[in-house]
């Protein structure tokens, strides 16, 4: 177990460094294959009246007649090391891990990264706990009563869940439950969880309900069809002839038999919402890592959508190397060797 975690640990250690590679490729060797050049380049990051010295002297303190290979090793260099960054007027120093500055605000960008991240993990775990709970839920009640009223009227508001848009059923919430009804925020408010834990809840129950929705209609319809599936398996049909009872066939039987495929998707979910759910955080206005990543896209900012980008991989290649680990105690005929 021990050598599977490190072989995963480096696996994920050199994923991460191709989605770098890929990023700073996007920002600065497309453009210079597209014909771009150095000052070009940089007439992005000054006012529109600047001189063409100034152009000039902006290019290269961003390092843009470097070669690419040059860049990005300065780049890496500084995320693992920290290193000293020429701002024109001074020079300053950014301690490890360090992901550069803002070329638009020039202000570092690990300390908004850090300041950004609560918001949206605050919104992906909340939104992941309604989810999960009401999706397998509905699914196992679905399974169980296959054919039924109940059953039909679930699985018709699942698909009904996953094909509304995000921004859609966002904005309808907004429309009914905050303004017309008073019922919620209207979003853009964001209460610290050591804070206020109550008013933590109420700034976000709005958005977690929203992105909620679409989720959970995708795990309620692969609940339903696992649980169809185990519960005409063998060791289900033994479970009851040994007289177990009803709840403990389906809960510890049918339900973790069915729970594998859920498990691998919520790793994938989990993992990109904390890269930003951006569509969500965009409607209600919070200011999360998916707004930062909008903004530093909008700006050509490389450093802000590095950041992004980087945590956001991280996070994704954990997520996926705890579902791997957990398939085991999730399912009992997995093991892993």
């Amino acid at each position: 177990m021990f050598a599977y975690i490190v072989r995963r640990l480096i696996a994920a250690a050199a994923l991460l460094v191709l989605v770098s590679i890929i990023t700073f490729s996007i920002f600065y060797l497309v453009p210079r294959l597209a014909g771009a050049t150095p000052e070009t380049l940089a007439t992005r990051y000054v006012g529109r009246t600047a001189t063409a010295s100034t152009v000039h002297a902006t290019a290269e303190r961003l390092g843009f007649y470097d070669p690419f290979y040059v860049q990005y090793g300065n780049w890496a260099k500084t995320v693992v090391l920290g290193g000293k960054f020429d701002m024109g007027a001074e020079e300053l120093q950014c301690d490890a891990p360090c992901f550069g500055y803002s070329f638009i605000t020039r202000q570092p960008v690990w300390p908004d990264l850090l300041d950004r991240a609560p918001v949206t993990f605050s919104l992906a775990i909340g939104a992941a706990v309604i989810w999960v709970v009401s999706g397998v839920a509905i699914g196992v009640l679905s399974a169980l009563r296959r054919g039924s009223f109940f059953d039909r009227s679930a699985m018709t508001v699942a698909l009904a869940g996953v094909s509304m848009p995000i921004f859609w059923t966002g904005l309808m919430g907004l429309t009914f439950f905050s303004y017309k009804w008073k019922v919620f925020v209207p979003g853009g408010t964001y209460t610290p969880f050591f804070t206020n834990p109550f008013e933590w809840a109420h700034d976000l129950m709005l958005p977690w309900i929203t992105l909620a929705l679409l989720f959970s209609a995708q795990y309620a319809r692969l609940t339903r069809a696992g649980m169809l599936e185990t519960m005409q398996e063998d060791y289900v049909r033994t479970a009851r002839a040994k007289g177990l009872r009803e709840g403990r066939v389906v809960i510890k039987h049918g339900l973790r038999g069915a729970l594998t495929p859920i498990v691998t998707i919520f790793g994938l979910d989990f993992g990109l919402l904390i890269g930003g759910a951006v569509l969500t955080e965009r409607v209600f206005s919070l200011n999360g890592l998916g707004k930062y990543a909008i903004d530093g896209i909008t700006n050509n900012d490389l450093p802000k959508v590095l950041g992004v980008t980087l945590l956001a991989g991280f996070f994704i290649v954990i997520a996926n190397l705890i579902v791997d680990l957990s398939y085991a105690l999730v399912d009992p005929r997995v093991r892993t060797s």
